[in-house]
Order: structure tokens, then C-alpha cells, then sequence
């Protein structure tokens, strides 16, 4: 139980410091990307619009795996 505690709170940190690190710097510089990925589905029409970002949940997918695979082999 000790370990799933660590991992808990290091995980809430980590959000917490990418929460207000997107929030402070989204849109601009190097985090522009971000939701902008060629691939991302993007339909909009007279009355309103349809923003699927596929492309970017998958490399977000892809990153955090590797991260947890990082944290759980670094608290084994």
C-alpha cells in the first residue's frame, strides 16, 4: 500500500505541474501543437462545429505509457 501512496502523490504533482505549465504557456512557443496534430479531425460548419484530436490522444497515450512504465519499474 506504501507504494500505490508514492505513486499517488507523485502522479498528482506531475498533473498538477503540466496542469499549470499548459495553462500558463498554452498557445504559445513550442506548445502550439497541441491539439493541432495532422490527423486530428476538425468539421465545422454555419451552425457549429465537430473537434475530434485523435492524432494528439494517441501520442499523449503513447508518452504517458511510456511514463508510467518509467515510474512503475523506478518504484519495483
Amino acid at each position: 500500500m506504501e507504494n500505490a501512496g508514492k505513486l499517488l502523490v507523485f502522479a498528482g504533482i506531475g498533473l498538477a505541474v503540466l496542469g499549470c505549465v499548459l495553462w500558463f504557456a498554452g498557445g504559445k512557443g513550442w506548445l502550439s501543437w497541441i491539439g493541432r496534430l495532422p490527423g486530428d479531425i476538425r468539421v465545422e460548419g454555419d451552425k457549429g462545429g465537430f473537434y475530434f484530436p485523435i492524432v494528439t490522444c494517441i501520442l499523449v497515450s503513447a508518452v504517458l505509457s511510456g511514463v508510467m512504465a518509467l515510474v512503475r519499474k523506478f518504484f519495483e
